[in-house]
């Protein structure tokens, strides 16, 4: 794992994405201590999360809750934004 100052990341920041996009784990350091890791994002399509919500179905009592929210706010968001 390459390590960089605070400043070096700063001063170098596009370097350092790109590093991160080819797969390089960066850990940052300031005065001497390890204050971030910057790594690559995991990659995903999405499916894990859809597998996941069809496993896990909607609570009715929050969906209520959601609409009440919703439908108390829309006055007020129609008036803020006319095109909501």
């Amino acid at each position: 794992m390459k390590t960089m100052t605070a400043t070096e990341a700063s001063r170098n920041f596009a370097s350092v994405l790109d590093r991160a996009e080819r797969g390089e784990t960066i850990a940052i350091t300031r005065g001497g201590r390890r204050l971030a890791i910057l790594s690559p994002a995991p990659a995903g399509n999405g499916a894990a999360l859809m597998e996941f919500l069809a496993g896990h179905p909607v609570d009715d009592d929050f969906a209520a809750d959601v609409e009440s929210v919703r439908d108390l706010t829309a006055d007020e968001l129609g008036t803020a934004w006319p095109d909501a």
